[in-house]
């Protein structure tokens, strides 16, 4: 409903209503439906006429829905169609962690480049609806605090917050239904489902023993069955007793926990046994199955099942719970006389100790009055004092400041730097109750890259180039993924191995052995103790094994045919189409990407990393699709690019995005001579050579395909491109402050200048030392300046309009709209 309020508003009235709508879930998903539910209603649109005013909004050419839909979690990738036109309508699907960490121009795994373009375009003209609020109230009082501050500093565009839930924390004023919208028929319908409450207190030593009874005590009933357990020991204990080798359920009972890795959790929705819960999904196995699930499964999936076992625990966490059980109420699905049952194992006495005692306490209590109905309209009529007093405790919250926020958006320093906290704090909170974590891929590179060839290709550049992704990462308490790292050690011992291993810190990026700068081994990471993991992720080679086949961390787990590493296994999805997006192949492998590819890295290997038998090395070549993938593919193209035609493509682009959006008339101007000026450095010898240039006098943007790129020096072509424009009559004329923007914009397209470019990129071998030392210096003067005049996330969308111009020229894309062209 949200959605198509927002849409038709939009499409009468662009100028005041944002033309991004974000939507933020508050954990990953297994089945992507927000986004399938969106693409579904965007289909209704072929018909109405506001699909063409919709249209209208953007300048670059679309195929298929006037609205573009992204998605930043799961194994699908960001499509960056949101990112791609900012006039284009956009609705971005994501988690806390993906939304959250780019707005504070952070961006988990993504590299530093694309850092200020994400934060920028989901920080102004955009409306963000936070759902599920009352599960993360530190984001959400992160949220009104950015909403606060570019309310201070007056930004132009600023975000604007809507937090959408059912069981409100505090007192601030809510919609509510009223008596006409209860009368609805489908609405009446799900509100009154029939949900039969029975409550088990055992010892609680025997609480899992219960759950499996009680589960076990369904078996016949031929239906789909919910567990939920609080932690992920219990699920293990639940899953070998009702569904291990030989007992009553084998083959018929799924997991989904949030340790497993993003690659099979995304897989849960094509297994027969996890379709039987989805809504009008066909499933080829039938009798009764079950998901023994741990708080991943209570929000963002739309599960329905006709009974329900599980433990007890607060009351926002059983109030999901309940509602996956004859979840749409449905009367062909429970006809007459059938019931559904929810069976809440609790022990008869709580832990006083325990940090939620009081709430679990409270929320017993609420169980108890319900009498055995667990209905939503039951759970509507508890007093909100009294669900309050059932909530989990609030995790400590970290306050923001504007100091924090200035420190965060200065992306082109990327090492640790005080008073630059982590993220994490700020969308999580803090509790004594979570321990650290540690996350765990596995990359081919980790084995293939050493010696030379690291110092050629540093493990920060090879990350940045292909970012880690959702679908290749797991997550689990630091001493857990600790006790099977030391597994897989012992296990791969007794072959003489000790493999190297990549370990990577948020903050400070890979970290190697002090005084050596050779990679970690696992041999030596085991001396270091859990404490070296905590709160980073670890990258194994895949030739260790340590992963099961349902994507849980195990260390007795050889590996199996087909590689661990799954970091090609990112696709983007358009409508219902999908693609590729980046690949790697060694000489004659068969390249996938069903569009011309960019060359992204090029990496010679030798012949005793890559145990080649024949007497050439092989050669590593990583491509992404020109349209979608981020590893930044600065130097190519699918094909050879001219340069001046190249600056003109983006000129008529950034027109096009001024004479759409309701841009100061300076910042139209500073952009548009941005746009012409911001490659003019390329036009230089050496980098001309760089890119494998067979003939420098034809002076390219990008190289083509067949072309070579190789590392003949740190010159930075944004660089030359500031200085070269400072000497053209049209800069001379501006005013100091659209000078500023004109230097900032073209020095920042790439990334750097936020605020400084590294010592050794200040070189310019063609205008020499002293021009590119006062470029280079001014930088950090000017950033500052633009900051405080725009506002942080208005100078990082500003910046943005340029990036995603020189984005889409390099990628072919053109104008759509007559007198748009340059």
């Amino acid at each position: 409903m949200t959605v198509a309020i927002w849409l038709s508003v939009l499409a009468h009235n662009p100028c005041v209503v944002p033309r991004k709508l974000i939507y933020v879930v508050n954990r990953r998903t297994v089945v992507d439906q927000t986004s399938d539910e969106v693409l579904e209603m965007l289909k209704r649109l072929e018909d109405l006429p506001i699909k063409s005013q919709l249209a209208d909004l953007a300048v670059i050419d679309a195929e298929g829905s006037p609205v573009a839909v992204s998605t930043l979690r799961g194994q699908m990738a960001d499509n960056r169609l949101w990112s791609a036109d900012p006039c284009r309508p956009a609705i971005i699907v994501g988690t806390v962690d993906m939304i959250g960490s780019r707005l504070l121009f952070g961006g988990y795994r993504i590299g530093f480049k694309l850092r200020p373009l994400h934060a920028g375009f989901l920080g102004q003209d955009a409306v963000l609806i936070h759902d599920e609020a009352h599960l993360e109230p530190a984001f959400q009082q992160l949220l009104e605090e950015i909403e606060a501050q570019q309310e201070r500093d007056e930004e132009a565009g600023k975000l604007r917050v809507v937090a959408l839930t059912a069981t409100q924390r505090g007192d601030k004023p809510a919609f509510e239904l009223e008596d006409d919208d209860l009368a609805h028929s489908v609405l009446a319908q799900r509100i009154n489902a029939r949900k039969n409450l029975r409550l088990h207190p055992v010892d609680s030593k025997a609480v899992v023993e219960k759950i499996v009874e009680r589960t076990l005590a369904h078996q016949g009933s031929g239906e789909p069955i919910l567990v939920y357990v609080r932690n992920v020991a219990d699920v293990k204990k639940v899953v070998a007793a009702i569904g291990g080798k030989g007992q009553p359920m084998e083959g018929k009972v799924l997991t989904l926990t949030g340790t497993m890795r993003g690659f099979e959790r995304d897989g849960l929705e094509f297994q027969p046994v996890f379709r039987r819960f989805l809504p009008d999904k066909e499933s080829d196995i039938d009798g009764t199955v079950c998901l023994v699930c741990t708080s991943a499964g209570e929000v963002g999936v739309n599960l329905s099942a006709k009974h329900l076992v599980c433990d007890l625990t607060t009351f926002e966490s059983m109030a999901q719970r309940f509602g996956r059980v004859n979840r749409f109420g449905d009367p062909k699905e429970l006809p007459e006389g059938q019931q559904t049952w929810i069976d809440v194992v609790h022990p008869k006495k709580l832990d006083e100790k325990a940090r939620d005692f009081e709430a679990l306490a409270r929320t017993l209590e609420i169980l108890n009055e319900l009498n055995g109905d667990a209905s939503p309209r039951a759970l509507g009529e508890i007093s909100a004092e009294k669900r309050r007093d059932a909530f989990s405790p609030l995790p400590e919250i970290p306050k923001v400041s504007d100091i924090l926020f200035d420190a965060w958006t200065l992306t082109s320093i990327r090492k640790p730097l005080p008073g630059r906290p982590p993220l994490e704090p700020f969308l999580h909170g803090i509790t004594d109750a979570d321990p650290p974590q540690t996350q765990v891929a596995w990359r081919a590179e980790v084995e293939l890259i050493d010696g030379d060839l690291l110092t050629l290709h540093p493990a920060e550049e090879l990350l940045a180039d292909y970012p880690l992704k959702p679908q290749e990462l797991l997550c689990d308490r630091s001493d857990r993924v600790f006790a099977e790292l030391k597994k897989i050690a012992n296990r791969i011992a007794k072959d003489g191995q000790n493999p190297r291993v990549w370990l990577v810190d948020m903050e400070s990026g890979v970290q190697f052995k002090r005084g050596a700068g050779k990679p970690l081994t696992i041999s030596w990471l085991i001396e270091q103790g859990k404490e070296a993991i905590e709160n980073k992720t670890l990258l194994l080679p895949p030739k260790v094994g340590g992963l099961d086949s349902a994507g849980f961390l195990s260390g007795s787990e050889k590996p199996p045919k087909e590689s661990l590493d799954v970091a090609d296994e990112w696709w983007f999805r358009e409508g219902e189409q999908t693609r590729r997006v980046r690949q790697r192949v060694k000489d004659s492998e068969e390249l996938e990407l069903k569009e011309k590819p960019r060359l992204i890295r090029q990496i010679q290997l030798s012949d005793e990393e890559n145990e080649a038998e024949e007497d050439e090395p092989k050669v590593w070549r990583w491509y992404e699709l020109p349209w979608g993938g981020d590893g930044g593919g600065e130097n190519s193209a699918p094909n050879e690019l001219p340069l001046n035609q190249h600056l003109d493509d983006v000129t008529g682009i950034v027109r096009g995005f001024v004479n759409k959006l309701d841009l100061d008339d300076e910042i139209g101007e500073a952009l548009i001579l941005a746009a012409r000026w911001h490659d003019q450095g390329k036009d230089r010898d050496i980098w001309q050579r760089g890119i494998g240039n067979p003939n420098p006098q034809n002076r390219l943007a990008k190289s083509g395909p067949g072309m070579r790129p190789v590392h003949l020096s740190d010159y930075r072509h944004e660089l030359g491109s500031v200085i070269d424009v400072a000497l053209v009559p049209e800069f001379e004329a501006l005013s100091d402050r659209a000078k500023d923007l004109v230097l900032h914009l073209i020095a920042a397209h790439h990334g750097r200048a936020r605020p400084h470019f590294p010592a050794n990129e200040v070189v310019d071998p063609e205008r020499g030392a002293a021009a590119a030392a006062s470029a280079s210096a001014e930088a950090p003067r000017r950033f500052e300046s633009l900051q405080r005049r725009y506002g942080r996330w208005g100078l990082a969308y500003v910046e943005s309009l340029l990036r995603a111009a020189d984005y889409a020229a390099s990628a072919g894309k053109s104008v759509r709209k007559e007198g748009l062209e340059p």
